[in-house]
């Protein structure tokens, strides 16, 4: 799995409990999760369609740093499935898993749209094929 993102727990981010609330990890995970799935795509229009169970293992306090990590399961017709986990920098622990997202590829029209991709695309090797042309 290659973890891409780092996000600083500031206080803002904090529960009742005085650790990271659940919602602000889960709502940085949905935002991975599309980036890379744009990214992958090559196309804005992509939304979330389902994730699976999560599974919260450990937690992180005000001025940990928590890693984001994204790894491609499948790629469908019009779908991007991943798995995602996040991790805390600073005591080494998982601090949750999401074992399926399923992104979809939208069109113009916002319904489903096939993205021809089969497996991953880096920016670098894109670039370069483009150099070649």
């Amino acid at each position: 799995m290659r973890f891409h993102t780092r996000k600083w727990v500031k206080p803002e981010d904090l529960n009742a409990n005085e650790t990271l609330f659940g919602g602000k990890l889960l709502s940085w995970i949905d935002e991975e999760a599309a980036l890379y799935s744009i990214i992958q795509l090559e196309n804005k229009r992509v939304v979330t369609k389902y994730m699976s169970e999560i599974n919260f293992m450990s937690t992180a306090k005000q001025g940990d740093i928590v890693e984001i990590g994204i790894e491609v399961l499948k790629f469908g017709k019009s779908s991007l499935t991943l798995k995602s986990e996040a991790r805390n920098k600073m005591t080494r622990e998982t601090i949750l898993t999401v074992d399926h997202i399923i992104m979809v590829n939208l069109g113009e029209d916002g319904k489903p749209k096939p993205h021809g991709k089969t497996k991953i695309e880096y920016v670098k090797d894109r670039l370069a094929a483009e150099a070649k042309s």
